[in-house]
């Protein structure tokens, strides 16, 4: 929306409506939850939202927060976009140990790295179901590593590049290596992020598109896995689809925010609807923001994290989530392997802030590819 780059503090106006946003209830669930539900809002900037609070436009999410906390959270490493925000999000972990820096510079996840694997382990795969519903195909996907002549590789990067120089971060860049054989030409792609920690998970389903059919299948597999313990990943593709084609000032971006609200209204419905909502602990937060006015993320590292867990007490950094939701389960953090970097939220952890200007390497590279 239309202010300053300044990062406004959650707006006072909120507060007055739900007076017990900072504070923690007597409602909710328990200190230890049997169910996570973490859910994504792709592309939400932080003070996109702030502004749409102060109006009244998110009323879901607010009465979540106000069982719990709504914080800021950072993006201090790894790319402000999408596969790079969803594997810290899941792993929490910095991209030098995911492998996962960028769109454009990945690997697949180690395996064993994520929230997924790292619950399936330690409740064993009979205790714990696992699943990810989710609106996009592209960066958020398991396909595995393939091999294209070079040429279809060059003409795939070429208009990629045009596309991504518009609309940052919406460019399906992909990096390889480049091998010969009988004197061919070919790029090696590597695997994508979640190759290896899908084959663990009871369900991955990736490429959904719209809110509707991620909501609707998310209330489906709620119904079905009614009488198990679960954690679920749910990804709205919205607002960063809208924001990519208007704008991250128009209304077609605000409208897709109000839509990921009313799906994350009707999926605590459902979870009270089936006697769950005081053994589940909800998330929500975005992997990214978006530039200022723009059609693109290049550095946009803004968001937040709402939530109904009262034991959340401090803001921090994108990579905390995940530490947050394993803690909850009840995992030993300092057993694993290799240590995580992120530091779960109700922890005193020191402050690190996005600076408000892109990092000199950012800037060089934009430079160099023009």
């Amino acid at each position: 929306m239309r202010h300053s780059h300044v990062q406004q503090g959650w707006v006072l106006a909120a507060c007055a409506v739900l007076p017990p946003l900072f504070a923690g209830s007597t409602s909710g669930p328990s200190a230890a939850p049997n169910n996570v539900v973490l859910i994504g809002w792709d592309g939400c900037q932080r003070n996109h939202l702030k502004e749409m609070i102060a109006r009244k436009e998110v009323p879901n999410l607010m009465a979540l927060a106000q069982e719990g906390r709504l914080v800021d959270i950072d993006v201090t490493t790894g790319a402000t976009d999408t596969k790079a925000g969803w594997a810290q999000i899941l792993t929490g972990y910095a991209p030098e140990k995911s492998g996962v820096f960028s769109n454009a510079r990945y690997q697949p996840i180690p395996a064993g790295y994520s929230v997924f694997e790292r619950l399936e382990t330690f409740l064993g795969p009979a205790n714990i179901d696992t699943v990810a519903l989710i609106g996009k195909k592209g960066h958020v996907d398991n396909d595995g590593p393939r091999r294209i002549p070079y040429e279809r590789w060059l003409a795939q990067q070429k208009k990629q590049r045009r596309i991504d120089k518009a609309k940052p971060g919406r460019g399906n860049l992909e990096g390889g290596r480049i091998v010969e054989e009988n004197g061919r030409k070919f790029v090696e792609v590597p695997g994508k992020p979640w190759f290896n920690a899908s084959k663990s998970m009871d369900l991955f389903e990736n490429g959904l598109k719209t809110n509707e059919r991620v909501g609707t299948r998310a209330l489906e597999e709620l119904e079905k896995r009614k009488d198990h313990r679960f954690f679920f990943f749910i990804h709205f593709a919205d607002p960063d689809h809208p924001g990519h084609k208007h704008g991250e000032n128009s209304q077609e971006c605000t409208n897709g925010i109000r839509d990921d609200d009313a799906w994350t209204g009707r999926i605590i419905g459902k979870l009270k609807e089936l006697g769950l909502y005081d053994r589940t602990l909800v998330y929500v937060t975005a992997d990214h923001g978006f530039n200022e006015g723009e059609m693109g993320h290049r550095y946009a590292p803004y968001v937040f994290l709402g939530t109904n867990d009262r034991r959340v007490n401090r803001d921090g950094d994108r990579m905390d989530i995940a530490p947050t939701v394993l803690a909850r389960f009840g995992l030993d953090l300092a057993k694993l392997q290799p240590a995580l970097d992120g530091i779960p939220l109700d922890q005193p952890a020191p402050r690190v802030l996005a600076p408000p200007d892109p990092p000199p390497a950012l800037l060089k590279k934009r430079k160099a590819k023009p």
